[in-house]
């Protein structure tokens, strides 16, 4: 049975509707804020409460970390050493968590990054399923 979310998991998906209707669905002990089934952000407990972390990419990085926003790391648990290989979110502007007017630009760059993402990923799928023929075409020893 799914479990409910959390108050705090309820409040996000409110003042990121700009981004269009959200949902929050339990990931990895925390929470993943999905629209049209693209995760925007996600809410991790890393020890001092559960914090909202929204979707970043490479063209809107600057915006984030222009706004004091730090980027998520985790523990690794190898070394104990902060990583966040693969995790490209930022936490939520404090002014922001205020309202959903406050968030709107905020929600809008998020959901911008998981289109972008999406994209990537769809694109280099392509590129990958079409390797092996053109593999095939150069080494010429499979015609």
């Amino acid at each position: 049975m799914a479990t409910a979310p959390t108050d705090f998991a309820l409040y996000c998906c409110e003042i990121l509707s700009s981004a269009g209707p959200c949902s929050a669905k339990r990931m990895f002990g925390g929470w993943g804020i999905s629209t049209d089934g693209l995760t925007i952000a996600i809410i991790a407990d890393l020890g001092s409460g559960e914090k909202l972390w929204l979707k970043a990419n490479d063209e809107n990085r600057h915006a984030w970390e222009a706004a004091g926003c730090e980027r998520f790391t985790y523990d690794s648990s190898k070394n104990g050493e902060p990583v966040s290989r693969g995790m490209n979110y930022y936490s939520a502007p404090e002014e922001a968590m205020d309202s959903a007017h406050a968030m709107a630009d905020w929600a809008r760059m998020a959901l911008q990054a998981a289109l972008m993402a999406k994209n990537t990923k769809k694109a280099s799928s392509k590129t990958l399923k079409k390797a092996p023929a053109a593999k095939r075409l150069r080494g010429g020893s499979n015609l």
